[in-house]
């Protein structure tokens, strides 16, 4: 009976993993949408890039949502075909990512562009915020209970997505209390630097097979 007990919690503790995978995907496909429908409005590139990231995100996504049902059925086994492509397809949309933030980053400050406003950039960005927070939270809970470290793993990459938040936080707070023309640029070229780490980051998951990036060291589950 214990050990029924314990196989249906697990069951259950790898439900509500996937059910937090399945909600990160749609969140950012919402987040996206009205980021980069805000952003273009606005002429915000921080906010607009903000919103790009989202939408390549839910690929993230979907490559943790398959890694937990694989990791459930066959806990031993490395990345996938699907992971693997997905992967490399995340990595190459992230590299395009930064390559066009840095170009309309530099076009922006050469030419003196700046948005119309950035208040829409603060609300996205302290909504993202708490909502990576809680997702974290939920990550970690059940990564420690399941002893998963590839569910800890993307709990921690998770972080990234709190990072990018915070800069399009300050930049669009700066803009609206200074209306400091390049801080928009600035902020969108704050972006680059991480879309990039990301971008190398699964390019080097896919060659290695390994669960974990964003310099987390662990082995597969």
């Amino acid at each position: 009976m214990k050990q029924t007990n314990s196989v249906e919690n697990r069951k259950r503790l790898y439900k509500l993993a996937f059910g937090l995978a399945l909600f990160t995907i749609i969140y950012n496909v919402a987040e996206g949408l009205v980021s980069t429908w805000l952003g273009y409005e606005d002429e915000s590139l921080a906010l607009f890039g903000f919103g790009i990231d989202s939408f390549i995100e839910v690929i993230s996504g979907l490559v943790i949502a398959h890694m937990i049902i694989r990791i459930q059925t066959k806990p031993d086994t490395n990345h996938d075909g699907f992971e693997r492509t997905a992967l490399r397809i995340t990595g190459f949309s992230l590299y395009a990512l930064t390559a066009g933030l840095v170009v309309s980053g530099i076009y922006n400050i050469a030419t003196h562009h700046k948005p119309e406003t950035t208040f829409w950039g603060i609300v996205i960005a302290l909504i993202s915020i708490a909502v990576m927070w809680m997702l974290i939270w939920g990550k970690i809970k059940v990564g420690k209970r399941l002893n998963s470290e590839a569910i800890l793993a993307d709990a921690e990459c998770t972080r990234v997505c709190i990072y990018m938040s915070l800069i399009l936080l300050v930049s669009s707070g700066i803009y609206e209390l200074t209306g400091f023309t390049y801080i928009d640029s600035i902020g969108s070229l704050g972006l680059s630097y991480f879309a990039f780490k990301e971008a190398k980051e699964c390019f080097e998951k896919a060659k290695n097979n390994t669960l974990c990036s964003c310099g987390h060291g662990c082995s597969n589950d």
